[in-house]
């Protein structure tokens, strides 16, 4: 099974990417971000015609996840539990073939300190809550999605530029590992240790040219999914089309 992650960055304004990649990529399950896309605006006849069921939990202009699957999705949750009152529409949780498949849209927090960051923290803390909840259940699971982390220096082209940026904070690490700790597996780093392998450059200043980019997106594995990792790999590729996203797709093939 190909679980693959894309931050799509408004998925009506990049679908002939989104479909380009779909086509020649072939994942099983993608989970996306950033789709940007109310639920009932949602460009679902072109997906689906790929074979693709399709799961959205969408606000309006931001934000919005979703998830699309070759095989049928069984209980499907929407949003992150733990704050009734969150309207921001950042997670979405879906069963593929006996796999939980967590998708996210972690918050940005910037500009930190201030109420945006206390919000990232709280969320964070929440995943970290609902990681331990499914960890209970000793069921396999994957979180996966843009994590608006970077692990550590090596994840970042130019670690020094980020030292007060919401994505890098001491605070911000340390939530992420708190979650590696729980037990949970960072696909990528559990298969390659190489330098410059990055999931996201802005659109400016030529960063994508001059290969200044940062590790974001993230597959957070249980133990039980972890044990069925065959390989991750980042399509970097993807950035250097026509109108692409500022994030390519990752996506860990798993022996499921």
């Amino acid at each position: 099974m190909i679980v693959a992650s894309f931050n799509i960055n408004g998925v009506k304004a990049r679908l002939p990417a989104l479909l380009q990649w779909l086509e020649e990529a072939k994942p099983d399950v993608v989970v996306l971000q950033e789709v940007k896309s109310v639920d009932e605006g949602f460009p679902r006849e072109p997906i689906e015609d790929l074979g693709y069921n399709l799961e959205t939990h969408g606000q309006k202009g931001f934000n919005g996840v979703a998830i699309l699957s070759k095989s049928p999705m069984e209980d499907v949750m929407r949003g992150l539990p733990g704050d009734e009152a969150d309207e921001q529409a950042r997670y979405i949780e879906a069963t593929v073939n006996g796999l939980r498949i967590c998708g996210l849209y972690l918050p940005n927090g910037n500009p930190a300190p201030g109420p945006k960051y206390d919000y990232k923290l709280a969320w964070m803390a929440r995943l970290e809550s609902r990681a331990r909840d499914l960890l209970a259940t000793e069921e396999p699971f994957l979180m996966a999605g843009d994590y608006n982390v970077i692990p550590q220096a090596e994840d970042a082209a130019r670690p020094d530029a980020w030292r007060d940026d919401a994505l890098f904070l001491p605070q911000t690490r340390d939530a992420y590992r708190r979650l590696l700790n729980l037990g949970l597996t960072d696909a990528l780093r559990a298969k390659t240790r190489a330098a410059q392998t990055y999931t996201f450059w802005d659109y400016q200043a030529g960063a994508r040219q001059r290969n200044d980019g940062i590790r974001i997106d993230h597959f957070l594995l249980s133990p039980q999914c972890a044990d069925r990792l065959q390989s991750c790999e980042i399509d970097a590729h993807v950035r250097d089309r026509e109108k692409p996203s500022d994030h390519v797709p990752i996506k860990v093939t798993l022996d499921f």
